[in-house]
Order: C-alpha cells, then sequence, then structure tokens
C-alpha cells in the first residue's frame, strides 16, 4: 500500500520549484492528476478526506494502490486511490477498448515468449510498452480471457434459421517450429432477424470430426431450428452438418465460382464468369434451374469438367432459392463473413505468429464479441415478415413429419 502525505497544490508546487533537479512539465501534470484523483474519490465517497462527514459519507476511503502511467512527459508514479466497498479508476485512465486489448496481450505474449518480429518490436515501441513480466501479462489476459469464454459458452435460446460456417488458416507457434491451423467461426440470424455470431473455435485441421465436434458443442449449448446451412464444399463439414444438424446445405456460390474457374484456362474464365452468375440471378428457383441447364450445355464443348461439376452441384447450389425472395442475396454466399474475417485478418498481419492456440482464441474471440455487440443494437438484418415466413414453413413441416410418424405407428399397431 502507498504511504501518500496530502499536500496542497501550493505546497507541492513549491516543492517542484524548489528542487535543482526536478523535471517542472512531469511533475506538474503529477500534480495536477493527484488533484483530479482527490476530487474524484471526493465526490465518489462522500466526503473529503480526513473530513467527517457521517451523513454525506457513501464510503470509506482504503489507502491508495501504485500504478505507473506512461504519458508524452515522461513516466509518472500514481498513487491511486482505493474504497472499501466498490472500485475507482480515475477519469483520465479510460479503460481500452476490448479488441484493442486483445491485440496488446498478444503482441505482450508473442514478446515475452522470444517470438517477436522487427514489426511487433516497433509496435510495443509505439505502444510504450516496457519492462512487462510474464505475470503482468498474465493478468492482462485474464480479464479477457474470461470475457471470451463467457461468450463462447452462453446459452442460445430460441430458433436459428439460418446458419453460415467458415474458417480461416491462421499461423500458430507450437514446440518445434510454426503450424497452420483453422480457426471456425459460425454466424447466424435469430428468429427475431438480428445476426449473432454463436461461437468460434481452433482446430488442426478443418476434419469431418473437428467439425463434428463443433457443432455437437453448439447443439448443446441449445444451437435449435436450423433450416438451412452456408458454407464451402469441404466434405468433412458437409458430413458433420448433415450428422449433425440434419437441414438443407446451401454451398457457398461465390467458392464454387472460384473453384470453376480453377478448371478452365485463363482465356474462357471471362466467358464462364458470367454465365455462372447468371444463374443466381434468375427469378425463380425453376428458370435458375433451365438457366443452369443452357449454361452447362454451352460449356460442355469447351470446358466439359466445369459442365459436369455444375450440373452435379445444382441441388446445393440453388437451394437458397426454396426461401423467401428477400434473403436471397444473403443466403447464397459466405459473404456476410467476409467483413469479420477481414478484421481478424488485419490483426493477424500485424501479430505474425500466434504464441498459442489461446492467444488465437483471445484475439479473434473480443474482435467478434465486439462484432456481436454491434449487430444487437443494429436494425434487424431480415425483416420480421420474412422470418415468419420461414419459421412457419419449418412449423408445417414438423407437424407433417409428426402426422406421418403417428400414422406408421397406428398401422404397425393395425398390421
Amino acid at each position: 500500500m502507498a504511504e501518500v502525505k496530502s499536500l496542497t497544490t501550493r505546497e507541492a508546487v513549491e516543492g517542484v520549484l524548489a528542487s535543482e533537479h526536478a523535471d517542472v512539465l512531469r511533475e506538474s501534470v503529477a500534480v495536477m492528476v493527484r488533484e483530479i484523483m482527490e476530487l474524484e474519490i471526493g465526490q465518489l465517497a462522500g466526503a473529503e478526506l480526513g473530513e467527517r462527514a457521517p451523513g454525506r459519507r457513501s464510503a470509506q476511503r482504503n489507502g491508495y494502490r501504485d500504478r505507473r502511467w506512461d504519458t508524452r512527459v515522461g513516466e509518472i508514479e500514481l498513487a491511486i486511490p482505493r474504497l472499501r466497498s466498490g472500485s475507482y479508476l480515475p477519469s483520465f485512465l479510460e479503460p481500452r477498448r476490448r479488441a484493442e486489448q486483445a491485440l496488446v496481450a498478444v503482441v505482450q505474449e508473442a514478446y515475452v515468449n522470444g517470438v517477436s518480429t522487427r514489426k511487433v518490436d516497433r509496435l510495443v515501441e509505439q505502444m510504450g510498452l516496457r519492462g512487462l513480466s510474464k505475470d503482468q501479462v498474465s493478468r492482462m489476459c485474464r480479464g479477457l480471457d474470461e470475457q471470451v469464454s463467457a461468450f463462447r459458452g452462453r446459452p442460445l435460446e430460441g430458433a436459428y434459421p439460418y446458419l453460415w460456417l467458415d474458417a480461416k488458416i491462421e499461423r500458430v507457434r507450437e514446440r518445434g517450429g510454426v503450424r497452420q491451423k483453422a480457426l471456425v467461426i459460425a454466424y447466424a440470424v435469430h428468429e427475431s432477424g438480428v445476426r449473432e455470431v454463436l461461437g468460434l473455435d481452433v482446430g488442426e485441421a478443418e476434419t469431418e470430426a473437428f467439425w463434428t465436434e463443433f457443432l455437437f458443442s453448439l447443439k448443446a449449448r441449445g444451437l435449435s431450428g436450423v433450416r438451412l446451412c452456408v458454407s464451402d464444399a469441404h466434405q468433412g463439414l458437409r458430413n458433420a452438418i448433415a450428422r449433425v444438424l440434419g437441414c438443407r446445405w446451401q454451398r457457398c456460390t461465390v467458392h464454387f465460382l472460384r473453384d470453376m474457374l480453377g478448371h478452365c484456362g485463363r482465356q474462357l474464365q471471362p466467358m464462364i464468369a458470367t454465365a455462372i452468375r447468371q444463374i443466381f440471378g434468375a427469378d425463380t428457383g425453376e428458370q435458375a434451374r433451365e438457366r443452369l441447364a443452357e449454361v452447362a450445355d454451352r460449356l460442355r464443348a469447351p470446358a466439359p469438367k466445369v459442365a459436369g461439376l455444375l450440373e452435379n452441384a445444382e441441388d446445393d447450389l440453388l437451394a437458397f432459392y426454396s426461401f423467401p425472395k428477400e434473403h436471397w442475396p444473403k443466403l447464397r454466399s459466405t459473404n456476410p463473413l467476409e467483413r469479420v474475417n477481414k478484421e481478424i485478418g488485419r490483426r493477424s498481419d500485424v501479430v505474425g505468429i500466434y504464441p498459442n492456440d489461446q492467444a488465437l482464441i483471445r484475439l479473434a474471440g473480443m474482435l467478434l464479441v465486439e462484432q456481436n455487440d454491434e449487430w444487437l443494437i443494429q436494425r434487424r438484418y431480415l425483416s420480421d415478415h420474412s422470418i415468419r415466413q420461414v419459421l412457419s414453413e419449418a412449423d408445417r413441416s414438423e407437424n407433417t413429419r409428426s402426422n406421418n410418424n403417428q400414422k406408421e405407428v397406428i398401422e404397425l399397431n393395425a398390421a
């Protein structure tokens, strides 16, 4: 506990001027912030230091705690007043935004584990972070980890008709070298029409086992009512969706187009891209199927492999046409996740190599927490009327299945 003798402002200034070695500017700032803290803590406690005011006092003071504060005029040793009940943070020490705290924590952790690059060193210097111990880093990370853990484990209430799944490859340091790992993200639209980030995780690779475990963890938290799942065509992911969710699957049309351009010569790519995009601009599902057949016929001679893949993927590419027209642009690809992925990628470019899995989850998790908060206060992603259509159709389908099951039971009993 810091022992602090309260001085008047005049006494403090006189002390600074009397010292021949004093840094007047830095000491002046120290005097000013000390007065600010005394004023704020007095207002919070309801009485000044040493004042007897039982009628006004709402809290008792409890000494001071030391804290270093880096400023443009140099490092200042603060003695922050404490309260016996409650907490106090000086107004001039605004807490960092959570995502920025996460970025700092990742950089610090990389630094103290000896995996920093010159770019990270420069960033550390610009932030004024010096002399950090592993204990300090651990304390800073603990609060962020608790927030991310609570976010990843929160209950999922209500139905989520639409679910998007995507993965990003990030570099993580492990004993013996650096490995590429999969950061997977689940994002959905709630029955209220609002977007939500449901969860994230880090795995060794995009295997069926990993995706299955991830989806089961979402179901254990309450994920239900999924009518359509949108993702790329990773076979392990497709199998996990069928096994765990049992819903319809929409193949991302953007990923599909990108794959098809890899199966043809450069001179054919503009023509093939235009033809395939026309399919997804159809006004009805029937028209889209007609266009797909026409495009496949046109491509059979110049690009037979593309024509065959297009025909085989027809049902998966056009699944979104079974839902309200207002939703089509949002359902045919994983593009809604692109902005989030770019933000994570921008931070990853700064970090370079994550020290461990937890550092990756911490940074990505805090970004997703902030993104989720923004979505919750924005207007609905899908209108209430259109989302009700999807939910009503789901109820009718469920009733039909229930009636069919009861009919089968009656027939079996009669037999």
